[in-house]
C-alpha cells in the first residue's frame, strides 16, 4: 500500500508540473496563436487555466481515492463463506484453539470478527456479549473502508462549483468588455464564453466521476456490512448454549 502511495505522488508531482508547464506556455505564447486561431475560425480556443489546474488536482486525487479504496476493499472482504459453518464441530466441542487455527492466518475484516468472536468465548463472556464485541469489530472494520470516501462526496459538489464559478467569470468579463468597447456583436461574447465553458465542462465531469466513485463504493460497503451481521449471527447461533 505504501508503494502505491508512493507512485501516486510521483505521478502526482508529474501531473502537476506539466500542467503548469502548459499554463506558462499558454500564458507566454498562446495569448498571439489563440487569436490568429480564433480569427481562422478553427482550431482549439483558449484553456482557462486557473481553473482547469485546480480541477485537474481534484481529478487526480479523486482517481487516487477510489484505486485506494478498491484495493484495501477487495482485500478486505475476502472471506470464505463456509469458514464458520466449517467451525462448528470445533465449536460444539469447545475446542476454541482448533477453531482458532482456522482463521489465524486469514487476513480482513470478516477473519478479523471471527477471531473476536473466539477471543470472546476464550475468555468466558456471555453470549450477549460474544456478540457485542463482535458488532464492536465489525464496525470498526466497515469505518475502516470508509476511509476517504467522505472526501469523493465533496469533491462531487466541488469541482462543478469550481467549474461554474469559472463561466460566471467569463460572463463577467464578457459584460465588461462590452461596457468599454460599447461594441455588443455575437464574436465578442461567444469569444468570452466558449473559453470559460471548458472549465463547466471540467467541472461537471471531475464531480460524475467522484459521485459515481462515492456511491458505488458505498453499496459495496453497504452489502459487506449486512453480510457481516449475517456471519455475526450465525457464529453466536453456533455458539449459544
Amino acid at each position: 500500500m505504501r508503494n502505491n502511495a508512493k507512485l501516486f505522488l510521483t505521478l502526482f508531482g508529474i501531473f502537476v508540473f506539466n500542467l503548469a508547464m502548459l499554463a506558462q506556455d499558454n500564458s507566454i505564447g498562446g495569448g498571439e496563436d489563440a487569436a490568429a486561431t480564433s480569427s481562422k475560425g478553427g482550431g482549439m480556443p483558449p484553456i482557462p487555466w486557473e481553473f482547469i489546474i485546480p480541477l485537474g488536482i481534484l481529478l487526480f486525487y479523486t482517481l487516487y481515492v477510489i484505486y485506494e479504496r478498491i484495493l484495501y476493499i477487495r482485500r478486505m472482504v475476502k472471506f470464505d463463506a463456509k469458514l464458520v459453518d466449517n467451525m462448528q464441530p470445533h465449536l460444539e466441542k469447545g475446542n476454541i484453539a482448533d477453531a482458532m487455527g482456522m482463521v489465524k492466518n486469514q487476513d480482513g475484516a470478516y477473519a478479523s470478527i471471527v477471531k473476536e468472536g473466539l477471543e470472546s468465548i476464550e475468555s468466558s463472556l456471555k453470549p450477549n456479549e460474544v456478540e457485542a464485541n463482535m458488532e464492536k469489530i465489525a464496525n470498526i472494520e466497515i469505518g475502516k473502508m470508509d476511509k476517504n470516501l467522505g472526501h469523493l462526496g465533496l469533491i462531487a459538489g466541488i469541482a462543478p462549483t469550481i467549474g461554474f464559478i469559472g463561466t460566471i467569470s467569463g460572463v463577467i468579463t464578457v459584460f465588461y468588455d462590452i461596457s468599454k468597447t460599447e461594441n455588443v456583436s455575437i464574436g465578442i461574447i461567444s469569444e468570452g464564453l466558449y473559453e470559460k465553458m471548458f472549465s463547466s465542462a471540467a467541472g461537471l465531469i471531475v464531480g460524475l466521476i467522484a459521485y459515481a466513485g462515492y456511491h458505488i463504493l458505498n453499496s459495496v460497503i453497504d452489502s459487506n456490512t449486512l453480510r457481516m451481521q449475517q456471519v455475526i449471527v450465525k457464529f453466536t447461533k453456533l455458539t449459544r448454549p
